[in-house]
This record gives C-alpha cells, sequence and structure tokens, in this order.
C-alpha cells in the first residue's frame, strides 16, 4: 500500500509538471514564466554588487569571534580560508534570495494571468467559487517570504558546511512553494473551506513538487523559470486535485498524462 501511494504520488507530480510544460506553448506564457526572475535577479544582483565589500565585512567581523570561527584556528591561512567559505557562503545565499522575490512576483503578478488562462482552456468544467482573492494572495506570499527570510538568516552558520547550505535552501523553498503557491493556485476556484482543507490533504505531492521546484532553481538557465514555472505546475497539480474531490474520484486516478487541450 506504502509503495502504491509513493507511485501514485510521483504519478500526480509528473503529471503536474508535463501539463504545465503543456501550457509553456500558450502565446505570451514563456515571458510571463520569465520576467520575474529576470527582475529579481538584476535586483539583487544590483544591490549585491555595491554591498558586497560591507556584507563580507560583517559577516566576518561576526563569524571570527564565534564557534564557526574556531574551526578555522588562529592563523593566516586560516583566516583566509574563512574569508573564501564565507563569500562563497554569500554567493549561494543569492540565489535562494533570488528565488523568493521571483515567486513574490509571480505570486502578484503572473500567477492571475496563468490562472485565467488555464481556466478559460483547461479547467471549464470547474466552477469559480472564489474563496480567496489576491489581498489574500499578497498576505500569504508577504509572510511566507517573512518565514523563508528568517529562516534563511537563521541558518547561515550552518552554510559553511560542505553540502548544508544546498541542502537548507532546497528544503527552505521547497516550504515556500507549497506555502505560496499552494494558495494562488485555487483562490479562484476553490470555496474558503476547500482552499483550507485541500492543501491539508495533499501536503505530500505539494511537497514533493515543491522540491522539484527548488532543484531546478540550481539549474543554469532552467533557474530562470523555476519559480513561475513551479507556480503554473501547482495550479495543474491543485486544480486537478479540486476537480476530482468535487467529482468523488480517487487521488491519482485517470490516465497518467492526459491529453493537453
Amino acid at each position: 500500500m506504502r509503495s502504491q501511494a509513493r507511485i501514485g504520488i510521483v504519478g500526480e507530480v509528473s503529471v503536474a509538471l508535463w501539463r504545465g510544460l503543456c501550457s509553456m506553448r500558450e502565446p505570451g506564457m514563456v515571458w510571463h514564466l520569465l520576467w520575474p526572475a529576470l527582475a529579481a535577479a538584476v535586483l539583487w544582483t544590483v544591490g549585491i554588487v555595491y554591498s558586497w565589500t560591507a556584507l563580507v565585512g560583517y559577516l566576518l567581523a561576526q563569524v571570527s569571534d564565534s564557534w564557526v570561527g574556531g574551526w578555522f584556528g588562529g592563523s593566516e591561512a586560516g583566516a583566509a580560508t574563512l574569508l573564501v567559505v564565507l563569500k562563497i557562503a554569500l554567493a549561494l545565499a543569492v540565489l535562494p534570495l533570488v528565488y523568493v522575490t521571483a515567486a513574490l512576483l509571480v505570486s502578484v503578478f503572473a500567477m492571475p494571468m496563468m490562472l485565467d488562462r488555464l481556466a478559460r482552456r483547461e479547467y471549464r468544467d470547474l466552477e469559480m467559487r472564489r474563496g480567496g482573492n489576491n489581498a489574500g494572495s499578497l498576505v500569504n506570499t508577504l509572510f511566507a517570504g517573512l518565514l523563508f527570510m528568517v529562516g534563511l538568516l537563521v541558518s547561515l552558520p550552518l552554510w559553511l558546511i560542505p553540502g548544508a547550505g544546498m541542502l537548507i535552501s532546497i528544503g527552505l523553498t521547497a516550504w515556500l512553494n507549497q506555502k505560496a503557491f499552494s494558495y494562488d493556485a485555487l483562490m479562484l476556484h476553490a470555496d474558503r473551506e476547500e482552499l483550507r482543507a485541500l492543501p491539508r490533504d495533499r501536503r505530500m505531492p505539494m511537497l514533493v513538487l515543491g522540491v522539484a521546484g527548488a532543484m531546478l532553481a540550481y539549474v543554469p538557465f532552467l533557474n530562470l523559470l523555476a519559480p513561475a514555472f513551479c507556480g503554473l505546475s501547482f495550479a495543474h497539480l491543485m486544480l486537478e486535485s479540486l476537480r476530482k474531490e468535487r467529482s468523488g474520484l480517487p487521488e491519482g486516478a485517470g490516465r497518467a498524462f492526459p491529453a493537453h487541450p
């Protein structure tokens, strides 16, 4: 039974990703997938370039007197190594910052357009009950982004451990994806009760899809599409789940890769 459940979850997430890819054929869709990440990347690149020296100096001062600084000893070689590690950790930390900013732009600007197109072309049979709205989406995404930033700041010392930074970033980003995009995906079609209950019931598929989106953020070139593509895939996952919930079908029922209209 557990094996079947895992296969069902993988199948659902695969269908959502496949449908997201198919939806990219819509005119103008690629641009709406691309511009949030481009805008976020430019914003953070400019900010980091102008504040790089100050940030590195601040982090070096904070870490040198801590238990982390003790790992590198008091020698000149240890200090030089610590400086290099700090710069690498700071550079890696920019990726999740770009992602969370892009996710906010996607939530506020790109998702309403994508949902409108999906509603007209692929989910015409699904009644719109409008349990959420754009204001609720903004508040939800800002709250999720704030918690994401707190988690990122608290975990920064652990980023000096080789490999830990990427794992922490993927975990935080996966949580952000499911927290922000589950509301956005359902706000037009679900009523208030469905908007509360469905994300709770579909937590595991959402987590798997969130991890997939987070991992895309580390793939060169694809990372420019990752935030909006993840939002688009979440829309397919949650709207299909809502459709099955209302029709009484079990999750995972139907064809593995339904034909795209």
